[in-house]
């Protein structure tokens, strides 16, 4: 494993921190991402009536 971290980069220490941060930035992100969709689902009847209604103004003549 070694070997294959220091093809990628020399300073081992240095590209550990650099997928340390990576990891833990996706991880706030798929943390952010949940609580979106749990909002979205909280809300969803509201929104969908809206949607309907929005599109119904929108109709061509």
């Amino acid at each position: 494993m070694l070997g294959r971290l220091d093809r990628v980069d020399k300073n081992r220490s240095a590209l550990l921190e650099r997928a340390a941060v990576a990891y833990l930035a996706r991880l706030e992100r798929e943390e952010l991402d949940r609580r979106d969709v749990e909002i979205i689902n909280r809300h969803s009847n509201r929104l969908n009536r809206e949607a309907v209604d929005t599109l119904g103004y929108q109709r061509l003549p």
